[in-house]
């Protein structure tokens, strides 16, 4: 089967700006969903790009799940002539938010939660707990 050139550009673009590409197990499928060239042309370019070691597979779910390699990233930049500026989204820091400070710390609205802390808690020190009725195995009296 001989992809046409327009296809592959069209897969490359799309695995490269994500760096992931999905394909469901179905090669009678007329249309990929997100690209348009057949399910089946996607699959054998995904698995020529496999037997290089361009991509990394996954299955799940009867879904084929292809994650772009280094190799990958820089076989599509040198073929697509694409800068070196283009990183896949799946290589980018992503920022993340910081986390709202937890209730009842620094001055939070909850105030003496899990007790007082002042050092008169617990049992008084006059207090002697005796267990007694035995036991069995290793908590049994000597005999």
């Amino acid at each position: 089967m001989r992809l046409r050139l327009g296809m592959i550009m069209a897969a490359g673009r799309v695995d490269l700006a994500r760096g992931v590409l999905y394909a469901k197990k179905d090669p009678n499928l007329p249309k990929h969903p997100e690209i348009d060239v057949p399910n089946l042309h996607v699959l054998k370019l995904m698995q020529s790009f496999k037997s290089k070691e361009f991509v990394h597979e996954n299955f799940a779910w009867q879904h084929h799940y292809y994650f772009l390699t280094n190799e990958g990233i820089e076989y599509l930049r040198e073929y697509l002539g694409l800068p070196a500026e283009i990183v896949p989204a799946t290589l980018k820091k992503q920022t993340r938010a910081a986390a709202p400070a937890a209730p009842g710390r620094d001055g939070g609205d909850r105030r003496g939660y899990g007790g007082d802390r002042s050092g008169k808690e617990g049992a008084p020190g006059a207090y002697r707990p005796r267990f007694e009725g035995g036991g069995y195995g290793r908590g049994a009296p000597p005999s």
